[in-house]
């Protein structure tokens, strides 16, 4: 069995983006990247990067869209 280092920082994401999901649409991308900002410490911003680089499976679309909007700004 492969052990991908990722899967759980995908799911965290996820769930990031799933307490979002209940609000408004101009809050969700904003509020789901300004969490990873605050919260995830560089290494995990990092490797969520590479894996948003390497296709990004199994992120939910609205994370990924955050994600590409906080790896602008950072």
């Amino acid at each position: 069995m492969s052990h991908d280092p990722s899967a759980k920082l995908v799911m965290m994401a996820n769930q990031i983006g799933k307490f979002f999901a209940s609000q408004r649409e101009e809050i969700r991308v904003p509020g789901i990247a300004e969490h990873i900002k605050k919260f995830w410490e560089p290494r995990m911003r990092n490797q969520i990067f590479a894996h948003l680089d390497a296709g990004g499976a199994g992120l939910d679309p609205v994370v990924k869209m955050a994600l590409e909007t906080l790896r602008q700004k950072v």
